[in-house]
C-alpha cells in the first residue's frame, strides 16, 4: 500500500473519529443544558469547529462543580424530623392572618428547603457593635456545647477574642466544633487554624484545597456563618469574624453588617446543618442531648421561621428559588440590601415583573464597592431594571456588607446569601426565613435609614456613562459567573 494510500485511510478514520466525538457531545448537550439559548450556541460551536469545539466544551461547558459537590456530600445525613416536636410545627393555612399570598409564598419554599415550618421563635436584629458581644457573652455563658462556623475568621485581635473564649468554654467542660472554610482561613496569615490548634480546641477546615489561592478560589465553598451555643441560642446572618466587622473597627477598614440571634426551635436547624458540615469536614458525627438538648426547644417567641440551606449539591438554586417565590408573590413592596448584585435574566425578570404589577422594588447597593470588577459588572446591567422601574438606592461608605430581602412588610429572609453567581451557584450558603410583621418592620426601618442617606441611581446616571466606562463595564459582565 502506498504512503499516499495509508495517509487517505487515516484522514478517513480522524474524519469518522470526530463526527462520532462531535455527535456524542451534542448529545451530552443536547441531554443536559437546560438554557435552550447554552444548548444552541455549544451545538453551533461543536460544529462549526469539529473536535476543537468538543473539547472545549468537554473542558469548559460541563458542571462539574456541581457534579463533585454531590460527590463530596454523598454521605448519609442525620435526619431532622424525629427531633421536632410536632407542637411547633406551621401548617401553612394558618399564614392567611400576614397575607393571602403568604400560604403559597410557604408552600413554594418549603419544596425546596428540607426543614419545616416552626413557630415559638425569637429573632433579634444585630449589628456591627452589638454582634460579636452578644456572640462572646453567649460562649461565656456556654454550659454544654458550642458549635461555630464562619467563612472567614481572622488571625487578628476579634479572631482571639474569640478563641480565647471558646478556650475558657472548654476548661469549664463545655463541648466545642470549630469549623471553618480552607480558602476564607487564608484572609489572614498565618491563619487562625493553628491559634486554634494550639489551644487544643477542637477545629476542622472545609474541603481543604492544595492549589494557590488564585487558583479555584471560590469553588465550593462554605460560606455559611453558624454559631449555636447548648442547642439554645443561635446566630446567623452574613458576618465574619474578623476586625473589619467589629464594633471597634475605624475607617477606612470598617464594614457595616448585620446579624440575627435567634431562639427557638429554629436553632435546632442552624445545628443540624452545622452537623451535617462537620460531619463533612471532619467525618465525625455530632448527636445527643450534648448538640440537641430536648429541653432547650420550648417557645422563646412568635415569629415562623425556616432554614433555607442551598449549595452546588443537591440543594442547587434553593435561594433562587426562594427569591423568585417570592417576588411573584409580592404585592406592595421588595425592600433587597446585598453587597454583590449580579442577578441573572430569570431573576432580573423576577425583579422587573414585581415592578411592572405596581409593586414598590427597592434595592439598596453600596455605592463603592470593595471588588471593582463586580461593580463594573453590576453597572451594566442595571439599566435592564431601572427601565422598568426598579429603584436603586446608592449607600455610601463605610462599605456594607448587609443581606436582607422584605416582602410586604410580613416576611423577610436573612443569611449568607449574595445576589450574585458565586453564592447562587458555587457556594454552600445558609439562610432563614421569616414570616412575622414585627421582625419586617424592623428590617424595613433599617433599610429605609440606608435608604435616606443614600443617593438615588437613575436610568440617566446608567445612560450616561462614557463609551470606554460602557465598555470596561459590559466586559467586566461577561465575566460575571466568575466573579
Amino acid at each position: 500500500m502506498t504512503d499516499i494510500g495509508v495517509r487517505e485511510i487515516w484522514a478517513v478514520i480522524a474524519a469518522i473519529a470526530t463526527f462520532v466525538i462531535d455527535v456524542v457531545a451534542s448529545g451530552h448537550v443536547i441531554l443536559n443544558k437546560r438554557d435552550s439559548r447554552a444548548a444552541i450556541a455549544w451545538v453551533g460551536f461543536i460544529w462549526f469547529v469539529p473536535l476543537g469545539g468538543s473539547l472545549l466544551y468537554f473542558l469548559f461547558g460541563i458542571n462539574r462543580i456541581q457534579r463533585r459537590a454531590r460527590v463530596l456530600r454523598s454521605a448519609p445525613r442525620i435526619e431532622m424530623s424525629p427531633m421536632i416536636d410536632p407542637e411547633f410545627l406551621v401548617e401553612e393555612q394558618t399564614l392567611f392572618e400576614l397575607g393571602d399570598h403568604c400560604p403559597a409564598l410557604a408552600r413554594a419554599v418549603g419544596q425546596v428547603s428540607g426543614y419545616p415550618l416552626v413557630t415559638g421563635n425569637q429573632v433579634v436584629r444585630l449589628d456591627r457593635t452589638t454582634a460579636f458581644p452578644a456572640m462572646l457573652s453567649a460562649i461565656d455563658n456556654a454550659k454544654q456545647s458550642i458549635s461555630l462556623s464562619s467563612y472567614i475568621f481572622g488571625n487578628d485581635r476579634t479572631g482571639h477574642q474569640f478563641v480565647e473564649a471558646l478556650a475558657r468554654a472548654m476548661h469549664r467542660g463545655v463541648a466545642v466544633r470549630v469549623l471553618v472554610d480552607d480558602v476564607g482561613s487564608r484572609y489572614s496569615w498565618p491563619t487562625i487554624m493553628r491559634v486554634l490548634r494550639k489551644a487544643k480546641i477542637p477545629c476542622g477546615t472545609f474541603y481543604p484545597r492544595r492549589f494557590p489561592l488564585a487558583f479555584l478560589y471560590a469553588n465550593l465553598r462554605n460560606h455559611r456563618k453558624i454559631l449555636v451555643v447548648d442547642g439554645e441560642v443561635g446566630f446567623t446572618g452574613g458576618m465574619n469574624i474578623r476586625n473589619k466587622q467589629s464594633p471597634e473597627a475605624e475607617l477606612p477598614w470598617m464594614v457595616y453588617d448585620i446579624h440575627f440571634q435567634l431562639k427557638g426551635p429554629i436553632v435546632y436547624q442552624l445545628q443540624h446543618t452545622f452537623v451535617d458540615d462537620w460531619h463533612f469536614a471532619c467525618d465525625e458525627l455530632l448527636s445527643g442531648e450534648v448538640w440537641f438538648p430536648k429541653e432547650k426547644t420550648k417557645p422563646s417567641g412568635y415569629s415562623i421561621c425556616r432554614a433555607i440551606v442551598d449549595g452546588p449539591d443537591e440543594n442547587l438554586d434553593n435561594i433562587r428559588i426562594a427569591f423568585s417565590a417570592a417576588l411573584a408573590t409580592a404585592q406592595s413592596s421588595v425592600r433587597i440590601m446585598t453587597p454583590y448584585f449580579l442577578p441573572d435574566l430569570d431573576l432580573i425578570g423576577s425583579l422587573n415583573l414585581a415592578a411592572m404589577r405596581g409593586v414598590e422594588v427597592d434595592i439598596v447597593l453600596p455605592s463603592k464597592n470593595n471588588f471593582f470588577f463586580v461593580e463594573w459588572a453590576s453597572m451594566a446591567i442595571r439599566w435592564q431594571m431601572l427601565e422598568r422601574g426598579c429603584r436603586f438606592w446608592m449607600s455610601p461608605p463605610p462599605f456594607d456588607h448587609s443581606k436582607i430581602m422584605v416582602i410586604d412588610g410580613v416576611w423577610s429572609l436573612f443569611g449568607s446569601t449574595n445576589w450574585d453567581p458565586r453564592s447562587l451557584r458555587l457556594n454552600f450558603e445558609f439562610n432563614v426565613e421569616c414570616y412575622d410583621a414585627v421582625v419586617a418592620a424592623d428590617l424595613e426601618r433599617w433599610v429605609h435609614q440606608k435608604i435616606v442617606s443614600a443617593k438615588p441611581l437613575t436610568l440617566h446616571d446608567v445612560d450616561s456613562r462614557s463609551l470606554p466606562v460602557k465598555l470596561r463595564d459590559g466586559t467586566a459582565r461577561l465575566l460575571s459567573p466568575y466573579l
